[in-house]
């Protein structure tokens, strides 16, 4: 017994060989109107006979290549018709083929064929009907005839355009539903770029941070270890100080990472803030760069975005200003609450960056120092200005704003 993927099985093969399964239908009615033709040609001339069967084969050669040729299928179905009506062919069962050529051209996507086959269909009834009339019937019974074999002819070109607007509407579906998952794939793409951004920045500020201080911090104590012990013993304790708090950090940074990923979450450590920038400058300070810290305004909560901010864009600052101030740069930090936002003031009086690293985009050497400043205060909607000061140094000058509705 057939089971249902051998039928599976064998909808797949007739969906591959349409031209294969419209000649079975074309022998099948060749077969079919050759038996009607050989009734009708009893005690008829040969001649008549073989007419009639030139008219089938023509018929059902529309039939068996309709899909693979319509248009040129419609116009040798029409060539036949004619042939019928100027030969005295009578009607016979291979002109069927007609309604069949209406119903394929007007279920594709050729509209001259379309309307070509709609007339057509239209006026081959009443054709035929005053080719062959019935001496013995009405001229109402006639035309009530004539509308009757008019219907089908119709009804072929309704269904057949009927198709055509399914199928186009079915492909509209289909384009729309290949466009939004291209958009949605699109979205999640970028969405992953901005998260790898985010937690790049993220990264380099916690590591080029505290990594820094850790490696000033060992020098001096590799320098003093021999003369002063007891500041080596500081020096390291510093170093060890400074290892904890990037951990926090990274850990921080992991946990946020494994949450997104459906994870149960790690620890989490507190997002720094501006109160933490205080004790920033002494860590600062006690890995050997004198900074001068100084708040302007009432202090008060800000938004936790523009409170991460402030604090990367000192730690950033400060972090440069080691690297590039050269020995015996200082540094300054100017906090200002405004009414409206939140104002920074980084500058140092050392040799400062060199032209290119802030012309040039603002890279730090690694590509991401004042690059990831510009785009921290971006994403909160504020500006930044950073450059060489005129006497000398460094400034990094920022504004946050507040928006409102606050946190």
């Amino acid at each position: 017994m057939p089971t249902l993927g051998d039928v599976q099985r064998l909808y797949d093969f007739l969906r591959r060989h349409p031209t294969g399964v419209d000649s079975f239908w074309a022998v099948l009615l060749l077969g079919l109107s050759a038996i009607t033709i050989a009734e009708q040609s009893t005690g008829a001339g040969h001649a008549s006979g073989l007419v009639k069967a030139v008219v089938a084969v023509a018929l059902c050669t529309v039939i068996a290549l309709r899909r693979r040729w319509p248009e040129k299928m419609l116009l040798l179905a029409t060539a036949v018709g004619v042939a019928q009506l100027v030969l005295d062919v009578g009607l016979n069962l291979a002109d069927f083929a007609m309604l069949v050529i209406i119903y394929t051209v007007a279920s594709g996507n050729t509209r001259w064929a379309s309307r070509y086959a709609l007339i057509g269909g239209l006026i081959a009834p009443t054709l035929a009907q005053l080719r062959w009339v019935e001496p013995h019937q009405t001229m109402t019974a006639n035309v009530i005839g004539t509308v009757f074999v008019t219907v089908p002819f119709v009804l072929a070109w309704v269904l057949g355009d009927s198709m055509r607007t399914r199928r186009a509407y079915w492909a509209q579906l289909e384009e729309r539903a290949t466009r939004l998952e291209k958009e949605r794939e699109q979205q999640s793409r970028m969405a992953v770029v901005a998260e790898r951004a985010r937690i790049a920045r993220e990264l380099h500020d916690v590591v080029a941070h505290n990594v820094s201080v850790m490696v000033v911090q060992a020098d001096g104590a590799a320098y003093v270890l021999d003369a002063s012990p007891e500041q080596a013993k500081q020096a390291l304790e510093t170093i060890s100080g400074t290892g904890r708090q990037a951990l926090a950090e990274m850990r921080r940074l992991l946990g946020v990472l494994r949450t997104e990923e459906g994870g149960e979450g790690g620890e989490y450590v507190p997002q720094p803030d501006v109160e933490q920038i205080g004790d920033l400058v002494e860590q600062v300070r006690g890995a050997g760069l004198p900074v001068e810290f100084q708040v302007e305004g009432a202090p008060r909560p800000l938004p936790s975005g523009v409170e991460l901010t402030a604090y990367r864009i000192v730690q950033e600052a400060l972090t440069n200003t080691r690297k590039h101030g050269g020995p015996g740069a200082g540094a300054s930090v100017h906090l200002t609450f405004f009414d409206d936002g939140l104002g920074l003031l980084v500058e140092d009086d050392g040799r400062g960056a060199q032209q290119e690293l802030y012309e040039a985009g603002g890279a730090d050497g690694m590509g991401h120092g004042l690059i990831g400043m510009r785009e921290r205060v971006g994403m909160v909607g504020g500006t930044l200005d950073a450059g060489p000061r005129p006497g000398g140094g460094f400034r990094i000058s920022v504004l946050l704003p507040i928006k409102p509705g606050g946190r």
